[in-house]
């Protein structure tokens, strides 16, 4: 026999799981600065650092469809697709990022985050996304890129509004361009230049 007692603890049981596991998730986040005394250092010997100009090079390959798919829609408006824009849809990718075109070139990191397409006017997305890079000096480090991209334009200018790594700081901008488009594939080709310290 169940009581009013009982029915009360039943709805306290989730709020105290979820208040534990907050916590739980906030303190290695605390603790992480206070036991990366790298950082703290970098800090304070950043009005010493100079300015780094960074120049790279790579392709983005976003599959849409198919057994490859790293691109998938996540939200959509009533009628995002009588759009002729596409308006109100939101894909979530995890892109690979490859020193050629080629799907089998050599693989320099990821581009994570989400685009949505945000023009009634025109196929224009706003993107939202970290560069991830996996090999070579920039191994472990990202920039982040955030800002408009008018897919049907030949060359978008998209603003770097930050990074991790060797990127702490970073600003600057990416030049995408496209590369090949059909129905389940666009590869894009991205020049950054970002400064940074």
């Amino acid at each position: 026999m169940h009581t009013q007692r009982d029915t009360k603890m039943g709805k306290v049981g989730p709020v105290f799981l979820h208040l534990l596991l907050s916590l739980c998730l906030a303190m290695p986040m605390v603790q992480s600065t206070i036991e990366r005394p790298e950082i703290e250092q970098w800090f304070q010997n950043l009005h010493l650092a100079k300015q780094k100009l960074t120049r790279l090079h790579f392709y983005f390959h976003d599959v849409v469809l198919g057994p490859s798919q790293t691109s998938v829609g996540v939200a959509r408006a009533p009628n995002t697709f009588k759009s002729p824009t596409l308006f109100g849809l939101v894909n979530i990718f995890d892109n690979p990022l490859t020193k050629g075109p080629e799907p089998t070139s050599e693989l320099l990191g990821r581009a994570q985050g989400l685009y949505g397409f945000a023009s009634q006017e025109e196929v224009s997305l706003l993107m939202s996304l970290n560069f991830v890079f996996t090999s070579g000096k920039h191994n472990g480090s990202s920039l982040t890129v955030l800002g408009r991209n008018p897919v049907v334009h030949s060359v978008r200018e998209l603003p770097i509004i930050g990074g991790t790594g060797v990127f702490r700081l970073a600003r600057g901008f990416a030049l995408a361009k496209t590369y090949f488009i059909n129905t389940t594939l666009a590869i894009v080709e991205y020049n950054v230049v970002a400064l940074h310290y």
